[in-house]
């Protein structure tokens, strides 16, 4: 099975043209494909299909399909690292022919631009849709309407969560509303994160953010990924981080995130949908002899 190893700022995935490749049972694939020690190791498992077939009369046909696999083997609705990098390979590979192209994902169609690209590496613009703050669209598990900041103890620790859908779940939690005064670098995301992620509050686990505000137009950022455990990025976490800081009124409407493995740019331009953009590069090209 031939693969591509790629990233989004740090963020790594095996990515498989299942155009010309099949992929039985993907979580499976996944959870051997993905491994640090016994497989190629990676945040994910992505795979490029061709769009469904269009319904009679239907207009908005995608150009590409999108499924993207944890390391758990647990599939995920929407990654915004991971759409760039599929993004670059179908531009590689000629499935898409322009620079501005339609890709179907489990949260929704979601428009892909080719900004520039340099040799191995590209930068893409990815729309991500309208944030959702809904309760049951999140999903959380209690309460009434959308509320940013409710309080949830986890761990010994008495969080300020704000929960919020960008394709998929969200937690944001800002160290300023912890009073930590010390770097994130220090903060124990390894311990909290997967309490949060597990938490009876979220049906569907979560993805879970620790975020630093450097100034209003620049965050620092830290996940825990549902499914992966800290990763060196998250692009929908990104921009739940960035959305949440704007609502609670700390950031413009366009900041600079710092993540990990680099740095991301999200936009949320008022009463429209945000956009997320940064690099995908592509790393080595193999083959999976199984096992």
């Amino acid at each position: 099975m031939k693969f591509v190893k790629m990233h989004g700022a740090g963020n790594d995935y095996v990515v498989i043209d299942a155009w010309e490749e099949a992929v039985p049972r993907p979580g499976a694939v996944a959870r051997r494909m993905c491994h640090r020690r016994f497989g190629v190791g990676a945040d994910g498992l992505i795979l490029l299909l061709p769009p469904a077939k269009r319904k009679a009369g239907g207009r908005g046909q995608a150009d590409l399909r999108m499924r993207m696999f944890n390391p758990d083997g647990s599939e995920a609705e929407m990654c915004g690292n991971g759409i760039r990098c599929l993004g670059k390979l179908a531009c590689d590979l000629g499935r898409v022919r322009t620079r501005e192209f339609r890709v179907e994902t489990k949260a929704g169609v979601r428009l892909l631009r080719l900004l520039r690209a340099r040799g191995r590496t590209a930068w893409l613009e990815v729309t991500m849709g309208k944030p959702v703050l809904e309760r049951a669209a999140i999903p959380v598990a209690r309460g009434e309407g959308p509320r940013l900041g409710e309080r949830l103890r986890v761990a010994g620790w008495d969080l300020a969560v704000h929960c919020l859908s960008v394709g998929n779940p969200h937690c944001v939690i800002f160290l300023r509303d912890l009073g930590w005064k010390r770097p994130l670098a220090e903060f124990p995301v390894g311990d909290v994160g997967p309490q949060v992620e597990r938490h009876p509050f979220f049906p569907r686990r979560t993805n879970v953010e620790f975020v630093e505000v450097a100034s209003p137009a620049r965050i620092r950022l830290r996940t825990w990924e549902r499914g992966a455990g800290e990763t060196l990025a998250c692009g929908t976490g990104a921009v739940a981080a960035a959305a949440a800081g704007m609502l609670r009124g700390w950031l413009k409407r366009k900041v600079v995130v710092e993540v990990l493995g680099g740095r991301l740019q999200v936009r949320w331009p008022e009463g429209r949908e945000a956009f997320l953009t940064g690099p995908a590069e592509t790393v080595f090209r193999g083959e999976w002899l199984g096992g």
